[in-house]
């Protein structure tokens, strides 16, 4: 078996008569000589990975029966993408690194751009391309000898439904959080810092073990969009060293391009360019260590999405008989003049709908529909319900008793992994930072499964007992306002701003010669865009940019 690793950054590599062992990133409790040591001793990687604890890669090749596992860490801080050409597998954290290794044409996948536009980022195990995958968070891929290829899931949560003591709760989550933020501030470090819980609760642990405590900004000159008055709350509170920049639109429009096609895969999460120009910035202010924020929504329930979904929830814990006869009077046309039926059998709908799949109602493609949104041609190349089938594997994957619980692991992929995590790392590398996440450490994560669903979310008042855990440290205002974060307002400044609009239009309209979305719904959303609200056709028309400008630069790659 021929494997070739492929990387830029530091790795450690050791091996003894049988085993192999590469670990990209760092793992913080353990070395590859301990990994070593226990493989030899004939311990099981399935019986120590949920003990390992950071941002990783492990590759290990077996050469007495001729296997190689790969698997990151159960969040899946550090990617890995892997392809096997020619009896060669080769492996790497960067795509375009494995491409130019491979030393062959990958060719585009029309699902993966499917699920782009479904999800706005590719999720794993797809990739871009047909012939390169991606691991999923926590599940180990294993190759024989013959190349045949194996996954098996490594990493599952143990929620718990037990109600503890919530004081001495609140003090252990704040003392987790002040250990992995101490541990993790070296060097010239500083901290994102939009103004919400998680930011605010970083730089303030930051601010406890630096003197003083550097923290970062971005601001917008577009009503509803700027956040840095709490930001400014936070860091008066904590006495940081407070840095802001104000985005213009004509920064964004110069960045636009080499940001959009900087990403290994199509991604169009907007607020990268937000990130970037935060991250950069901190650069130019003499830091190489960023602390971010993401995570603390994802595990300590503050999605508005899941208190909707609670509610939700309720319908099913009537009768099955009465849910029967509740869904054949509402959507009764003699009922449905009456005032208030309506809004009833709205919610009935919804709520017949199971998880997760009722988490994407709102999906542009569900509410537009699939003959408006693609081409035909498309739609015949890719399976349309993958998206649904890959949410609701993970889903069941979960062995959470509460719904909750079963949302927060879902994200862990789709939203972090997949999406946020993407956005941070890759606009830091741009910039010339190193990102940690402290909010992701094991021993956080860990924690949050202790707290029983109903405590983190009791009713529906979102962050409930993060809040509480830290009322007293961070200020009133911070724990009392709503959520928002580094978001643009890119719908905005494209109707305000001339090169922003002619790069935007210049792309949809090479964009429609490929035949995947259908002309008529660029031009709906264009006009739309104009005419009826900025701000929502706006990320749709990113979306499509985005993927027009990625394929560009990497296509013929």
């Amino acid at each position: 078996m021929n494997v070739k690793l492929v990387s830029d950054k530091p790795m450690t590599q050791i091996a003894d008569e049988q085993f192999f062992v590469a670990v990209l990133g760092n793992i913080d409790n353990t070395s590859a000589q301990d990994i070593l040591d226990k493989l030899a001793k004939g311990e099981k990687l399935s019986n120590f990975y949920q003990q390992l604890s950071g941002r990783f890669v492990l590759v290990i090749a077996n050469q007495h029966d001729s296997t190689l596992t790969l698997v990151n860490d159960f969040i899946g801080q550090l990617p890995c993408y892997y392809a096997e050409h020619g009896g060669e597998i080769t492996i790497s954290h960067s795509l375009k690194l494995l491409k130019t290794a491979v030393q062959q044409t990958l060719e585009i996948s029309e699902q993966a751009i499917f699920n782009y536009m479904y999800f706005h980022c590719i999720p794993s195990p797809t990739t871009i391309y047909k012939t390169v995958c991606k691991l999923e968070p926590g599940k180990a891929v294993t190759f024989d000898r013959t190349l045949q290829r194996s996954t098996h899931a490594l990493y599952a949560p143990e929620f718990s439904m037990n109600v503890q003591d919530k004081q001495s709760l609140h003090q252990e989550c704040l003392d987790i959080i002040e250990t992995t933020v101490k541990q993790q501030a070296s060097g010239n470090c500083g901290a994102f810092l939009s103004g919400g819980l998680d930011s605010s609760t970083v730089s303030g642990m930051l601010a406890k073990h630096q003197t003083p405590a550097k923290t970062f900004s971005i601001g917008f000159e577009a009503e509803g969009y700027d956040e840095t008055p709490y930001a400014k709350i936070t860091a008066n509170h904590f006495d940081t060293q407070h840095q802001v920049l104000y985005l213009q639109p004509e920064q964004a429009a110069e960045a636009f391009v080499s940001v959009a096609q900087y990403f290994d895969e199509p991604f169009g999460n907007s607020s990268s360019m937000a990130a970037y120009f935060c991250a950069q910035f901190a650069k130019q202010h003499g830091v190489d260590t960023l602390l971010a924020g993401d995570g603390g929504d994802e595990l300590f329930a503050g999605n508005e999405r899941y208190a909707k979904q609670k509610q939700f929830e309720l319908y099913y814990s009537l009768p099955s008989p009465m849910r029967a006869l509740m869904n054949a009077t509402l959507n009764n046309a003699v009922m449905a003049g009456i005032p208030g039926i309506s809004k009833a059998a709205s919610y009935v709908r919804q709520a017949e709908v199971k998880l997760p799949a009722r988490l994407q109602s709102y999906n542009f493609i569900n509410i537009v529909g699939l003959a408006e949104m693609f081409t035909p041609t498309f739609l015949s190349k890719v399976d349309v319900n993958q998206p649904i089938a890959q949410l609701a594997q993970r889903y069941q994957e979960s062995n959470g008793e509460h719904p909750v619980d079963n949302m927060l692991y879902l994200d862990w992929k789709f939203t972090l992994a997949d999406n946020d995590l993407v956005k941070v790392n890759k606009m830091c590398e741009l910039a010339g930072v190193e990102v940690k996440f402290p909010l992701l450490d094991k021993a956080l994560v860990d924690f949050s499964c202790k707290v029983p669903a109903d405590v983190k979310l009791p009713g529906y008042e979102l962050r409930d007992f993060y809040k509480q855990a830290c009322r007293g440290f961070l200020a009133d205002e911070t724990l009392d306002k709503s959520k928002h974060g580094f978001g643009l307002p890119f719908g905005v400044w494209l109707k305000e701003n001339e090169t922003l609009k002619n790069i935007a239009l210049d792309a949809l309209q090479q964009f429609k010669a490929r035949n995947i979305v259908s002309e008529s719904l660029i031009n709906k959303a264009l006009d739309a865009h104009h005419s009826v609200h900025a701000g929502y056709y706006g990320e749709l028309i990113w979306i499509m940019v985005v993927l027009e400008l990625w394929l560009q630069g990497n296509e013929s790659r």
